[in-house]
């Protein structure tokens, strides 16, 4: 494994760990200071700024993103799914003005919760084909911009509302029929939060292979969990073994960033500069 202990070059923040913090500008700001070099923003907060801005933002402090979240949210009931489709498509152009190596894609649960107004279901069948379908149209559109798709499992806790891929397993069938010549346009965001959990963990990471591991996430799982969105530990605070986690990642040659994604309202509620210190000083120690 690379050796973490002297420096922080493979450190990438993802924004929402001091999202409450500051907006996208004084977040990049704040990188730099720190010598953070690697981000991976969120639309809103992109949003929030304006495109242009947060471009800005990003050459002006030689910053290099290791992912933009989020594209997705796939299943909508029929009225709402060409919105879904044009979202996804605006996210692409957004990625690539940023310079983005890949999209992390949150796919969606049940209609009612991915897309507000949509009739309710308890389909997830009809749910998990809906993903398939929406991947498949936005990945046509992403080819042509050679911007990659990564497809994120989420915890099975998050099925009804956020992600009814739950596995890795799962996203890696998806890239299988989907881009089944292994293009390295389709693949998958691993965050450890996610995926600690799954027996089969370390088996589906030798199945995705260098070529479709475009990002990896870390955080931890506090226990007790009092709030299974916004109550993600700091590396090193709870129970993943982070380290087994990446040796297998790197055993497939993955050598990009590991990014801190810590939704936390503990975390929040800490000054800018020291949730961006303790966040240095574990990925030292603990990542």
């Amino acid at each position: 494994m690379r050796d973490f202990s002297k420096d922080h070059r493979w450190l990438s923040l993802n924004t929402a760990t001091i999202r409450k913090q500051g907006d996208f500008v004084a977040i990049a700001e704040a990188c730099a200071r720190h010598k953070i070099r690697g981000v991976s923003p969120w639309r809103d907060q992109v949003a929030h700024v304006g495109l242009d801005r947060a471009v800005k933002a990003v050459k002006d402090h030689d910053l290099e993103l290791s992912g933009y979240c989020r594209g997705g949210m796939f299943v909508a009931d029929a009225a709402h799914r060409q919105a879904e489709r044009d979202d996804n498509k605006r996210c692409v152009d957004e990625a690539v003005a940023l310079g983005s190596p890949c999209i992390v894609l949150v796919v969606g649960g049940l209609p009612q919760y991915s897309r507000p107004g949509s009739v309710t279901s308890k389909d997830i069948i009809d749910a998990r084909n809906q993903v398939d379908d929406g991947i498949a149209a936005m990945l046509d559109y992403a080819k042509q911009a050679k911007m990659p798709l990564s497809i994120e499992p989420l915890h099975p806790a998050y099925a009804a509302d956020r992600a009814c891929v739950n596995t890795t397993e799962q996203a890696l069938d998806i890239c299988d029929r989907l881009d089944p010549n292994r293009t390295g346009m389709l693949g998958v965001a691993l965050d450890v939060y996610h995926i600690w959990w799954d027996p089969q963990m370390l088996g589906q990471i030798e199945r995705a292979g260098q070529d479709r591991l475009h990002a990896f996430h870390v955080c931890d799982w506090l226990v007790p969990t009092k709030d299974i969105l916004n109550d993600r530990g700091m590396m090193g605070d709870g129970v993943i073994d982070i380290k087994a986690a990446r040796a297998a990642v790197e055993a497939q040659g993955f050598a990009g960033y590991s990014e801190i994604e810590i939704f936390s309202e503990h975390w929040w509620s800490k000054p800018m500069d020291e949730v961006l210190q303790t966040c240095i000083e574990r990925h030292k120690t603990v990542v």
